[in-house]
């Protein structure tokens, strides 16, 4: 699963790296279900990349309460054409959530121990997600979103046996397309992200408590997997 994250990069280099324009965001060491998360959504009237900001946790368009959110953080890319809190959206409404790293955790001895995962470049990259909206009786809007899951490369395998959905800047562009809705065209795209173009290591557990954001979150405690 994926249920901590990280977006340290500047808007400069967030703007380049996905075509969109940004004014300011303020730097995250520690990524939260139900935060609000930074997101690449492609808007057909205006023709363009947009970034929006969504709450993590998708709550599905007839869901009767929002809390249901908190438990759809993620979506397992084997089963995700299927599932009806996730189909309609896998078809119509995909996004890139924009992280520059992410946690796991490692069971050892009754111990959980967290692990940093980045690329080796140090660049910022996108989840493959899906976002929906989500109204109350009220006529309040919620757009939120979830994270893809699919199996892990052999850097995460270690320390968990999923990873998040990570994709490869080449196939932004058909993930976001909304007139591609044949879930085979994409489909193909939700596989492990390569070990070798990623880094990995132990950091403290204080990035356990989501109220810790400080660069300290990221600082490495020993040497590199």
């Amino acid at each position: 699963m994926c249920g901590r994250f990280t977006l340290s990069q500047s808007a400069t280099a967030l703007a380049e790296s996905f075509h969109v324009e940004i004014s300011d965001l303020e730097a995250k060491y520690n990524i939260a279900p139900t935060q609000m998360v930074s997101a690449v959504l492609y808007n057909q009237t205006s023709d363009r990349r947009e970034l929006q900001q969504l709450q993590w946790g998708l709550i599905p368009s007839w869901a009767k309460d929002p809390r249901m959110g908190a438990k759809l953080i993620n979506a397992r890319a084997e089963t995700v054409a299927e599932k009806p809190a996730f189909r309609s959206a896998f078809k119509r409404r995909r996004c890139l959530i924009v992280a520059d790293g992410f946690y796991e955790w490692q069971q050892s001895e009754g111990k959980k121990q967290p692990f940093y995962f980045r690329l080796q470049n140090g660049e910022a990259f996108g989840f493959a997600s899906l976002w929906e909206e989500w109204r109350s009786p009220e006529e309040k809007t919620v757009s939120s979103c979830t994270i893809l899951t699919t199996r892990a490369n052999e850097l995460l395998e270690p320390v968990h046996d999923r990873m998040p959905v990570i994709l490869h800047q080449k196939d932004y562009d058909l993930w976001l397309a909304p007139q591609v809705q044949t879930p085979e065209m994409v489909q193909q795209l939700l596989q492990p992200y390569p070990s070798e173009a990623m880094a990995a290591y132990p950091v403290s557990t204080a990035v356990n408590n989501p109220k810790h954001n400080s660069p300290d979150c990221i600082k490495p405690l020993s040497a590199k997997m």
